[in-house]
């Protein structure tokens, strides 16, 4: 107490940090948030200062202190504790960023960084100000590391690095176990595998290999996209809580968006996708179009281009080898595995690193989503099963695991009885097989349609046609300042002029058709094709495994021998139907398409055999190249689309992505249907191919001036 008439210090009422609620907490948070973004501003100005470093630090300090308190107060209900846990997961996921920008403040981020006396200086200040009683400082004790050293690890991304280094704030949650495995009773002592493997060779008796789905919920997907119902069901059933899924149906009915928006109703993000190079930018893709508001990301190589905060890790499994390490220890929920009969050979590296992440995932979160997409489980006999059981959880190396353990023991059968195999059967395909053919949904899809695959060309091939496409844009350009020097002033209209650039495409165009020489429009889609022809020869004998004959078309002659190479070496079974052959010749290559089996794929000239022929024993279309018209896609479609046509049709066009092929598509696309609606009387004049031509001249000189300006 003071004496009377002496001045009164001022006093501090400080509570210690366990007491801390309400205001207090919110306070810190405030605290935290602001400090943020004053770090944040100033890495984007590339003002990385000591004492935003400092700050840094102390920030980081804070909300791993923050979140742990929040975590261990019991004083709230679970809901409210989640709220804040997600809005302190917001800071750190700004923070993580933040720090990619400088390399001094990620190393920041690590456990065992260094706490410089500055920053426990202004903790402790910051705190002191906000009525909080720093606690005694003390070594903190070590984290466990969230990514192992496993030996196996061959790379690590530097954007997942940043993810690490954040920890704990995004650390995954491992502290759930997976449910107890079934114990077995009756089936003690039986050798199962085998048994469950023939009852698929001996108790089909014509029943589909399918399980029950539930009917649709809703039909709509993001951005108003409609679903199949077909589709809907199977995102139902993992609403419903199914999580395994083998999805055999066969290509053309959507498998990629089940498994997206499976994954949505299952909330099993981060999701990690294996799939064939061939259809990896497809997925990108794909999942822009079904789950937009979910980040995607592709790993290309050693990963450099990785977004280590994506919610879907779309890889190829060429290189998935030098990323187990790090998969392994991501945190990811789910796991889909497409064209999965490419792990039916369990002593291949690609097939173990599978099952190894499948193992870890189901380890360290309780009942992940697991898909398998194939239309093709089976390639050579029954036994190709196996890796995909495994894969999904159903077995391990020598016994039925978990539920399908459960399932088989309350048949009350054994493999000694008769009705042990369908009864089997039945056990296995409940578990998640999931198998429609086209003609079973024929009134869920159009009767013809055609599907866009983008590719990535390889780095090589990609770069010169990247080099080429920026050399006809820069000649473009010239021309047009040239055209635009040599105007009267009083013709010059603001910004770029519209009708020059018509007219200097329209130039170029003319000068294109009459020399053969220099890179030109036709050249560079020359050699786009050349480039993808490899990609498309690898899809169309994916198709081939799966669904059937696929006819295979393409423009150029070298890019039908290399597909034809590339089918030699894969051991698919062809014929070639070009214009150079004589009408027996060429009806002797029909014929052994239409009905030889062994002859899978008919490659086909786009120009010779575009029309005239009847291809229907065939329900998917491999468009290797691009046509110039809509016309002449279409001409080449209905070679399978004709009366007689049991199955809808699908024409899948390669598309290469980042190049002038995806913009002749797009034109092509907008001036499709011209012909129909002239033959209806329309006043609209047809498209021909120097329209599209034109136009993609005018699009390549409109961005690049638009990029020079």
């Amino acid at each position: 107490m003071a004496r009377p008439g002496q001045r009164q210090g001022r006093t501090r009422r400080t509570a210690p940090r366990n007491e801390r609620r309400g205001r207090g907490a919110n306070d810190v948070r405030s605290v935290i948030a602001r400090a943020i973004r004053e770090v944040e501003t100033a890495a984007q100005r590339g003002r990385v200062t000591p004492a935003v470093r400092t700050k840094f630090q102390v920030v980081a300090l804070l909300l791993r202190e923050e979140r742990e308190r929040v975590r261990a107060d019991e004083t709230g209900s679970a809901a409210s504790r989640a709220d804040q846990l997600k809005r302190l997961d917001g800071f750190a996921t700004t923070l993580a960023r933040t720090a990619v920008r400088d390399s001094g403040l990620l190393s920041l981020l690590s456990e065992d960084a260094v706490v410089s006396e500055a920053a426990r200086s202004m903790k402790r200040e910051m705190l002191t100000d906000l009525g909080i009683e720093p606690e005694p400082e003390e070594e903190p004790p070590a984290q466990p590391a969230v990514f192992s050293a496993a030996p196996e690890r061959r790379v690590v991304p530097q954007s997942v690095i940043s993810r690490q280094l954040a920890n704990p704030f995004l650390a995954p949650d491992f502290s759930a176990t997976p449910p107890p495995q079934a114990r077995p009773r009756r089936l003690v002592g039986w050798e199962l595998l085998d048994p469950l493997l023939n009852s698929f060779e001996r108790a089909g008796g014509g029943v589909p290999a399918c399980m029950p789905l539930p009917a649709p919920s809703s039909l709509q997907a993001a951005g108003g996209r409609q679903l199949m119902p077909h589709q809907a069901q199977v995102v139902a059933a993992a609403a419903a809580g199914h999580r395994t899924f083998l999805l055999a149906d066969e290509p053309g009915l959507g498998k990629t968006a089940q498994a997206l928006l499976a994954a949505e109703a299952a909330n099993a993000y981060p999701l990690l996708v294996v799939v064939p190079s061939v259809v990896k930018t497809n997925w990108a893709r794909e999942a822009g179009i079904w789950v937009p508001h979910r980040a995607a990301t592709v790993v290309h190589g050693n990963g450099e281009t990785v977004d280590g905060f994506a919610d879907i890790v779309v890889v190829n499994y060429e290189v998935l080898d030098r990323h187990i390490g790090w998969f392994g220890d991501f945190g990811f929920r789910g796991m889909v595995v497409d064209e999965a009969h490419f792990i039916k050979n369990k002593t291949s590296q690609r097939s173990q690193h599978v099952l190894e992440l499948s193992d870890r995932i189901r380890s360290r979160f309780p009942r992940p989503l697991l898909m398998a997409l194939t239309g093709t489980p089976l390639i050579n006999d029954i036994d190709d099963f196996l890796a995909i059981w495994q894969f999904l959880g159903w077995i391990d190396e020598s016994k039925p695991l978990g539920d399908l353990m459960n399932a088989l023991e309350e048949t009350g059968l054994t493999p000694a009885d008769p009705g042990f195999y369908p009864a089997a059967r039945g056990c296995v395909i409940d578990q998640g097989i999931v198998r429609r053919r086209k003609v079973d949904v024929a009134a869920d899809i159009p009767a013809r349609r055609i599907a866009d695959l983008p590719v990535e060309l390889d780095d090589k091939a990609g770069r010169s046609i990247r080099a080429a496409e920026q050399e006809l844009a820069r000649r473009l350009v010239k021309r047009y300042e040239s055209a635009l020097a040599a105007r009267e002033s009083a013709d010059v209209v603001e910004g770029v002029d519209a009708d020059l650039v018509r007219k200097v495409a329209r130039w170029e165009l003319k000068d294109a058709t009459a020399s053969a020489t220099g890179e030109n429009v036709f050249s560079m889609m020359r050699r786009i094709g050349q480039a993808k022809a490899g990609p498309a020869a690898d899809y169309a004998a994916q198709l081939a495994r799966s669904a059937g004959k696929v006819v295979f078309f393409a423009k150029h002659v070298d890019v039908m021998d290399a597909a034809e190479e590339s089918f030699s070496r894969q051991g698919i079974g062809f014929s070639s139907i070009r214009g150079d052959q004589t009408p027996s010749a060429r009806q002797k290559q029909i014929d052994a398409f239409v009905t030889d089996p062994g002859v899978a794929v008919a490659v086909c000239s786009l120009t010779a055999a575009g029309v005239g022929l009847n291809l229907q024993v065939a329900s998917n279309i491999v468009l290797a190249e691009l046509s110039w018209t809509d016309a002449e896609q279409t001409q080449a479609i209905d070679r399978s689309h004709r009366i007689g046509q049991t199955e809808p049709v699908t024409a899948w066009r390669i598309i290469a992505a980042q190049t002038l092929d995806s913009r002749i598509a797009e034109l092509i696309d907008s001036k499709a249907g011209l012909a129909a609606r002239a033959l209806d009387g329309s006043d609209e004049e047809m498209s021909s191919s120097a329209d599209v031509q034109h136009e993609a001249l005018v699009a390549l000189l409109t961005d690049a001036l638009a990029a020079a300006s």
